[in-house]
Parts: structure tokens; C-alpha cells; sequence
């Protein structure tokens, strides 16, 4: 079997790949990896069985529970306040969760999912939640439990967002309840398979 290794670049990564021939397993090795920082003496704290990407940046007052997930080029940044979320809580590819210097804190629950490209800033979200594909989701605004922000929604500053309910459109607004197959199969379905997500990259997890 003839193995070759070759150097590419990728964005800001240089990937060595092993292909192997006939057959083609490949490994990749990146050479960033995730940025963890402290901010005026205050580090994140991660809960167990967490997975961070290798580019994503997760600085300050952030403290996360059991089972939480970072993906590629995530941006959580508790500098100006802190950041707390509860567990199985997903951050998924360009989402950035940030706060209000000494006004808005962030807080969100447990069971809640926050799709890519997603703007989560000095608010507070309650659990199980879907936070759709590029959302946004402004200071004071209250997210109650079993709700759905659709993708693309912006959610105005001091907005509360009823309880089982889906809110849409700019600015968002309540468009119908969440049924239980809602609840079910969005909300419950994607948190759980970020779980079962992460476990395929063990050998790249950034966690501490």
C-alpha cells in the first residue's frame, strides 16, 4: 500500500494530509487551535464531557454546564459581563453569544441550540430553545422556555418571547404555538444530536 503525504492550505489552516491507496482514509491536523483566554482574571469554566473546535474563541466570565459544544469560528466572549449557560447547549459554526458592559449580562438555559451564524447578546434564554440560522437576539430580551426563533429572525432589545411559541420575521413576531412534534423533533432532536455530534471529533476537541 503506498501512503503520500501532502501539505494544503485551507483559509487560514495548513492541512497534512495522509492518503492512503488504494483505499482513502485521510487524516487531517490543523494547526490552529481554539483560543481560551482570560479577561480581567476571570477564565471560562467548562462542565464535563464538553467539546470546543479547534477555531473557536471562548474568552473571560463564561461558565457552561455538562455536554455543551463550540463549533468552528464560534465567538463567546464574556469580557464586558458575564456569560452563563446551563447544559447541552450547542454554539454552533459562526455564532457569537456576547454582553452589555455593566448593563446586560447573557444567560441561557439548558437544552438549547443556537444555529450558525446566530447573534446571542445581553439576554437572557430560558430552556429548551432553538435559536434558527442567523438569528439575532438583542440586549434585555427574555426567551422563554420551548420556544423556537426562526432562522433569519431579529428579535429587538426588551422583546419577550411567550413561552411554546415560534417568532419570526424582522422585527420578530409570535407566527404560531410550537406543537409537541415541534418540541420533539426540532428543539429535543438537534441538542441531542449535537451531543452525539461532538463525539465524532474527540481527537480534535480543544476542551480543557
Amino acid at each position: 500500500m503506498i501512503h503520500r503525504k501532502e501539505r494544503k492550505a485551507f483559509g487560514d489552516y495548513e492541512l497534512f494530509l495522509i492518503a492512503s491507496s488504494p483505499t482513502s482514509n485521510i487524516k487531517f491536523q490543523s494547526s490552529n487551535m481554539a483560543f481560551l483566554a482570560p479577561v480581567n482574571g476571570k477564565s471560562p469554566k467548562f462542565g464535563t464531557n464538553c467539546f470546543i473546535a479547534p477555531n473557536a474563541t471562548i474568552v473571560g466570565d463564561v461558565i457552561t454546564g455538562n455536554d455543551c459544544s463550540f463549533w468552528f469560528n464560534a465567538v463567546v466572549r464574556g469580557d464586558v459581563n458575564y456569560i452563563k449557560m446551563g447544559n447541552k447547549v450547542n454554539v454552533q459554526d459562526g455564532a457569537v453569544i456576547h454582553c452589555t458592559f455593566e448593563r446586560n449580562a447573557t444567560n441561557i438555559g439548558n437544552n438549547v441550540s443556537i444555529g450558525h451564524n446566530a447573534i446571542v447578546h445581553g439576554c437572557t434564554v430560558h430552556d429548551n430553545v432553538l435559536i434558527g440560522m442567523g438569528a439575532i437576539v438583542m440586549d434585555r430580551c427574555e426567551v422563554h422556555s420551548n420556544s423556537i426563533i426562526a432562522a433569519g429572525a431579529v428579535v429587538l432589545e426588551g422583546t419577550v418571547v411567550e413561552e411554546g411559541s415560534i417568532y419570526a420575521g424582522v422585527p420578530a413576531k409570535k407566527v404560531k404555538d410550537v406543537s409537541k412534534e415541534l418540541l420533539h423533533g426540532e428543539i429535543d432532536r438537534i441538542a441531542n444530536n449535537y451531543v452525539k455530534y461532538s463525539c465524532w471529533f474527540r481527537d480534535i476537541n480543544e476542551a480543557p
